[in-house]
């Protein structure tokens, strides 16, 4: 991924000013529980409760078959560094038939199951509030998830503090966390078309996949799954040229033949992050 920053003294000045505002915004609660999923955002909301809380912020990751291999390990470290009170809980959402059917608003359901759960435990350690990563950005996507943490009393410092995706590396790189360029990395069914069935082995399938890609050198990358078991894979439009190179492109298509998809197609245009919203009245 590729992230540009300045140096210059007055930039420097406006990212700590944002991150002491972001601080002190949270100084409000008493107590916290953070929605840690091992990414940028939800780091950047684990610092800043850390710092006005200390020990009375705790952050949680919800583990399941949607998590891509390494990023609860990734949330781990994360939480390490920060200093932060961590667990990790098991969610259901794969027990929820509206879930599995994968319409368009699965992102409804899953974050309806993390939420009642994390409701649940905060209300055991007498947490105030719970605190997504949605950032200001998220507010303009199609994003039904947010509408789950709206129901659940969620806050989103974030957004409350207008800072978009940008502006929250450029914070977590000034207090220096490993995942500050960290492409972004929704869960795993988010690769699935709407209307294709959610199951565990399509998300094995698009999980090997993806790591394959990533140890060939590709960086952002995604590998769709549509009607039929076909796979569209999405590299960064400035390294499709490497699919060229050689016999990776036919390498690619044989490994993932062999994993279960029934045919691999290469998009041409590049990685597009949403890209499966724009085919929502096609596909249903």
């Amino acid at each position: 991924m590729s992230v540009v920053f300045t140096d210059s003294q007055p930039r420097h000045h406006s990212v700590s000013h944002q991150a002491r505002a972001l601080v002190r915004h949270l100084t409000d609660y008493r107590t916290c529980t953070v929605a840690l999923s091992g990414g940028v955002d939800s780091a950047v909301v684990a610092k800043a409760a850390h710092l006005a809380l200390g020990d009375h912020a705790q952050a949680v990751t919800a583990d399941s078959a949607s998590l891509a291999e390494g990023e609860l390990d990734q949330a781990r470290r994360t939480a390490a560094l920060i200093g932060i009170r961590h667990r990790v809980i098991q969610t259901r959402e794969f027990t929820n038939p509206e879930y599995l059917r994968n319409a368009p608003d699965r992102c409804y359901h899953c974050k309806s199951e993390l939420y009642q759960q994390l409701q649940r435990l905060s209300e055991s350690v007498q947490s105030d509030v719970i605190l997504s990563g949605t950032n200001q950005d998220d507010l303009t996507d199609f994003r039904p998830g947010i509408q789950a943490g709206r129901e659940h009393q969620v806050q989103s410092p974030l957004a409350d503090c207008k800072l978009g995706k940008q502006t929250v590396r450029e914070i977590a790189r000034y207090w220096e966390l490993p995942v500050w360029d960290k492409p972004a990395s929704p869960c795993l069914s988010s690769r699935i078309a709407y209307g294709v069935p959610v199951t565990v082995s399509r998300l094995k399938r698009i999980d090997q996949a993806e790591r394959l890609l990533r140890h060939l050198g590709f960086q952002d990358v995604r590998v769709r799954c549509h009607q039929g078991d076909v796979a569209r894979v999405e590299v960064a439009k400035q390294q499709i040229h490497q699919l060229f190179e050689g016999d990776i492109q036919p390498a690619i298509y044989l490994q993932l033949v062999e994993w279960g998809f029934r045919m691999v197609t290469f998009d041409l245009k590049g990685f597009q992050s949403g890209n499966l919203n724009q085919l929502i009245q096609i596909e249903l």
